[in-house]
């Protein structure tokens, strides 16, 4: 076993986990997460600059500042939107994030008006057995069928003008947390305030232990993973690795669990770095941390959106595992603290090549390489060797 990693406060996990399932931050609503998790950073001395929309960028400084590393969590959730104002004074919704709307019947919600907040219920079109009898079990699944009820006087459309609502107002969904003594951490949008609180876990450990990176490493949070663009904009130009941290699918044809950290092996962009990829199953490995592999066929991630904006860097993927995801989620404090705390190994490991801080420029002997070169190349006895091709080419 390596040298022993920073423990994390599984408590303070926790608790700025439930404050964050607190504030709603559908994307696009995001400055009050923002600010909270800032003022967390400011806690723990950690130095930080914010984008103009308001993509966290902080900084632990290394032994060496190149290369350097990033990790990143998202704090944008999956809502909704009011796209049409009906003539019966209900609202249609338009998803913000792509989820089904089977998990938004029955919900709780807030809408955010321009001038204030209203609560009330999202319902299928027909809402009511005893109204409609078994036509209510027939009824599609989709967007177009259903509808958002408001606890307030609304029974036409000039009631909900005089209420100040308007097309394009956010629809945040009751998280409905409950952390039980089993372990088991049940609510909306763990995906991803799990991951969040779990590497900043990872970043108290860190700091409280005085311990020095052998590089520099930038905890990013970003505001806009649930609608593709993530981390696109959020790299500082000289990082060469980069981690995304979000939420793992256990489901049937999963290899996921509850119980463990997940390292990604390849999503709906196709397959992560092979050797970050490696560095952090090794690292898990060494320090006796439950981790597995899986692959997320219908899933993209911060990482992705960093290698589709151009960032010639590693990527990998480090994930909670988490039932029923985009609907009402469940993990376990076993997924989260093993995520926390390989988090903090990988952060004060070394770079999986310090040559990346240069471009290789021709010089092959610096250049990374899978398995050993002649190993790949063998040829197997299956194969006709070129020898025996170009014999036969010049016969014919």
């Amino acid at each position: 076993m390596t040298s022993k990693i920073p423990e994390p406060d599984l408590n303070y996990l926790q608790k700025v986990l439930l404050e964050m399932l607190a504030i709603p931050s559908p994307t696009g609503f995001t400055d009050t997460i923002v600010r909270y998790v800032a003022e967390r950073l400011e806690e723990l001395g950690i130095p930080f600059e914010m984008t103009r929309r308001g993509t966290i960028r902080a900084t632990l400084k290394g032994k060496k500042n190149s290369p350097d590393r990033a990790v990143s969590a998202h704090l944008d959730t999956i809502g909704a939107a009011v796209r049409a104002i009906k003539d019966n004074g209900r609202l249609t919704l338009a998803p913000v994030g792509c989820w089904s709307s089977r998990f938004a019947e029955g919900s709780r919600v807030s809408l955010f008006t321009d001038n204030g907040v209203i609560r009330g219920s999202v319902l299928p079109l027909m809402a009511s057995g005893h109204a409609f009898n078994t036509a209510v079990d027939e009824m599609p699944i989709s967007w177009d069928h259903i509808e958002l009820r408001l606890d307030a006087y609304c029974a036409t459309r000039a009631d909900c003008d005089s209420l100040g609502i308007s097309v394009g107002d956010f629809v945040a969904f009751d998280p409905l947390p409950e952390f039980t003594e089993s372990g088991h951490i049940s609510a909306r949008h763990l995906d991803d305030k799990a991951g969040v609180a779990a590497l900043l876990a990872a970043l108290k450990a860190i700091v409280d232990s005085g311990e020095e990176l052998m590089i520099d490493c930038h905890p990013l949070f970003t505001i806009t993973e649930e609608t593709g663009s993530g981390a696109a904009a959020a790299l500082p130009w000289d990082v060469s690795e980069f981690v995304g941290i979000d939420i793992a699918p256990v489901a049937p044809g999963q290899h996921s669990s509850e119980h463990t950290v997940s390292v990604a092996m390849q999503d709906s962009g196709g397959p992560y770095d092979y050797h970050l990829s490696r560095h952090l199953l090794r690292l898990a490995s060494d320090n006796e941390l439950p981790a597995r592999r899986d692959l997320f066929r219908y899933y993209f991630s911060d990482a992705h959106s960093a290698v589709t904006a151009g960032h010639d860097i590693r990527t990998a993927l480090l994930a909670f595992g988490c039932d029923a995801t985009h609907g009402y989620e469940r993990t376990h404090i076993d997924s989260l603290a093993a995520l926390s705390r390989l988090l903090g190994a990988y952060i004060l490991s070394p770079p999986v090549f310090a040559s990346d801080a240069q471009p290789a420029k021709g010089a092959l002997d610096r250049f990374s390489h899978q398995i050993e070169h002649d190993t790949q190349m063998e040829s197997d006895t299956r194969v006709p060797s070129v020898d025996s091709l170009v014999g036969q080419r010049s016969e014919s």
